[in-house]
């Protein structure tokens, strides 16, 4: 796949492996308000002021992500994963946005999710309602009617599955119901993108006035992120590319390489 990349600074782009809903009422009735974050979503009212790229500006980043999601299978080496990095105030978020709308509007982006530290949502800043709200995602395509079913099943199933731990919670709403579906798969989007891995900041579990239980980190959470969407990537049910967006911070980094 040729690379437009060389015309764009600031940024690296890498891969890595290893790493209509009938039933649509009754997903609403069964998945707490607060397990999904709608504000993450890349249309969300939430974003209407999020920032926009100017149709030239990083075009070469752009027009990169999207022939990667479309041909990326083409390369000697295919990768499920790409990573988009930059600085701070490098236009990662906007870029992001642009790429989304796009997929959007060429039907192959399945589910976004932008964390945001400076959103009023303390749900933007979490990694609780990741997986909740890419399976909402899921639920909402019309041409994936027997996933939503399986999703809506397993839900009805196991109510709590949003108190368990990410890498359950993705097991149970997401790989599984692509496990038991794999008709149609044509017809389904190619691409979930996720912005802002860098602002996801940490859960407590503790109270940290009466326990001695360490403080999780920031970086902590930021892993077990990465580590859920590894071990989606490597499933070989799981047909969608991931795109990942964040600031190069130290964790991240060595995660990826």
């Amino acid at each position: 796949m040729p690379s437009h990349f060389k015309n764009a600074s600031n940024f690296s782009i890498e891969g890595d492996t290893h790493i209509h809903v009938k039933n649509n009422n009754y997903f609403g009735e069964r998945l707490p308000k607060s397990s999904i974050e709608t504000g993450a979503l890349h249309n969300s009212d939430e974003r209407c002021d999020a920032p926009k790229c100017h149709p030239e500006t990083r075009v070469a980043v752009q027009d990169e992500v999207v022939s990667w999601i479309y041909d990326g299978d083409t390369d000697d080496e295919p990768k499920d994963i790409m990573w988009v990095t930059g600085p701070a105030g490098s236009g990662k978020t906007a870029i992001m946005g642009s790429v989304a709308d796009t997929c959007q509007a060429k039907g192959i982006l399945r589910a976004a999710h932008f964390f945001s530290s400076f959103s009023g949502s303390a749900n933007r800043r979490s990694k609780r309602p990741l997986v909740p709200t890419l399976a909402y995602q899921l639920v909402q395509h019309k041409a994936m009617n027997q996933v939503a079913d399986q999703i809506l099943s397993a839900i009805k199933h196991n109510p709590a599955v949003f108190d368990h731990k990410l890498e359950v919670q993705l097991d149970q709403l997401v790989l599984e119901p692509l496990r038991v579906c794999r008709e149609g798969r044509g017809a389904w989007p190619k691409v979930i993108i996720i912005d802002g891995l860098d602002e996801c900041e940490a859960v407590q579990y503790h109270d940290e006035a009466q326990s001695n239980a360490p403080r999780r980190s920031k970086e902590d959470d930021q892993i077990e992120v990465l580590s859920v969407l590894k071990q989606a990537a490597s499933c070989p049910d799981f047909p969608f590319r991931i795109v990942i967006a964040s600031r190069p911070e130290h964790a991240i980094k060595r995660f990826f390489h």
